[in-house]
């Protein structure tokens, strides 16, 4: 009786699931190279624009050395172009003061400033801010990483070498987790559905995507904020890719 209703006697094969629901787009979010927002990176693009730039001394994002060190470490690196995000407060550019330099963001890197920002557009593009608890429940967030805060961490071991880890900011481990990116979306707007962080490398934005879009299928969740973030763009990471 049982064997029945889990497989047939011919074959060990469990039966069809019912099908997954359809997954629409709701809303986009993007920051970019070509800059903030999807008006912006789409207009740019359409155009022709690059977001390559040369590197500065001040985007390898090496704090906590002295100045030698820093020089140094920039002549070394056999490449020194990037895609860099702009920053300023002018149409277009990511607001440092906005995202990343408020007093209550000391746990947030860059990378998942970079998130809080996209997540922001695609939420109000879509229209989606709910108050009821069970939509809450039934909006989750898949958005991963591929590295993290390098910079974090590369400030962090020159403590160590300069005998001052006494030092060490109680936000270091919260700053550097790829999933506080996916956390920080879900708290501030309070979704307490599924929470998920994927970490692939290049393919992280598409397999978050692609999970979300599994939870929906399946019931898992209604809504789904996804995508990728990123911010390797410091001395270690550029000094890595050069080899």
């Amino acid at each position: 009786q049982l064997s029945r209703h889990l497989y047939s006697s011919t074959s060990l094969a469990p039966p069809p699931l019912s099908s997954p629901r359809r997954v629409v787009v709701t809303g986009l979010g993007l920051l970019t190279p070509l800059g903030c927002g999807v008006g912006t990176t789409w207009k740019h693009l359409i155009e022709g624009k690059c977001g390559i730039r040369a590197v500065t001394t001040e985007d390898l994002k090496m704090n906590a050395f002295d100045k030698e060190t820093l020089t140094l470490t920039f002549d070394q690196l056999t490449s020194k172009v990037a895609a860099i995000v702009p920053c300023g407060t002018a149409p277009g550019e990511f607001n440092e003061d906005l995202w990343f330099n408020a007093k209550d963001h000391r746990s947030i890197a860059r990378f998942i400033s970079y998130a809080l920002c996209a997540a922001d557009e695609a939420l109000k593009d879509a229209k989606w801010a709910p108050t009821d608890q069970e939509q809450k429940e039934r909006t989750g967030v898949s958005i991963g990483g591929g590295t993290g805060s390098i910079s974090d961490i590369l400030d962090a071991a020159q403590m160590i070498c300069e005998k001052r880890i006494r030092r060490l900011s109680p936000f270091f481990i919260p700053r550097i987790l790829i999933n506080m990116a996916s956390g920080h979306v879900s708290m501030k707007y309070g979704f307490q559905g599924p929470n998920h962080a994927a970490v692939t490398a290049c393919a992280t934005g598409a397999h978050s995507i692609g999970d979300a879009m599994r939870m929906v299928q399946f019931g898992d969740a209604d809504v789904m904020v996804a995508g990728g973030t990123e911010s390797s763009i410091d001395a270690l990471s550029i000094a890595g890719f050069c080899k």
